[in-house]
């Protein structure tokens, strides 16, 4: 299979996983919002797929949320089976993305450094005499 192909089938994927969360979880109290379905890789012969998931917030509960849907990992199967007409449908593993926070952390860590360049430049340091 040729790469653009199992790359259109990874975004066409984590479109349909990430509508589909909304469908399988209608009743359970789980935090959707808070859930990004950020990748899907698929395997060559397309009957795997790891599915990385970014959960905002919810710190010490991240194992939990990832357990519950690994849990219904057979339900979001069926709801892509019926939505796109694949001749496997992959069985899902999800796991834990963690790029998301990464990167908030180095906005913030250079917001940090701005501020302190712009604070730098109106207060100048007290040791240096005015000139």
């Amino acid at each position: 299979m040729a790469v653009d192909r199992v790359e259109r089938l990874n975004a066409l994927l984590r479109r349909e996983i990430g509508e589909a969360l909304y469908k399988v979880f209608a009743s359970d109290p789980l935090d959707l919002a808070a859930i990004t379905v950020t990748k899907v890789r698929v395997a060559r012969n397309l009957r795997n797929a790891t599915v990385q998931v970014s959960i905002f917030g919810h710190e010490s509960e991240r194992g939990e949320f990832i357990r519950k849907l690994a849990g219904k990992a057979k339900e979001l199967q069926a709801l892509i089976n019926r939505n796109l007409n694949l001749k496997y449908t992959p069985r899902l593993r999800f796991e834990l993305d963690g790029s998301l926070e990464k990167g908030d952390r180095v906005l913030d860590v250079l917001s940090r450094l701005e501020g302190l360049e712009t604070h730098g430049e109106t207060n100048p340091a007290p040791d240096v005499p005015p000139g």
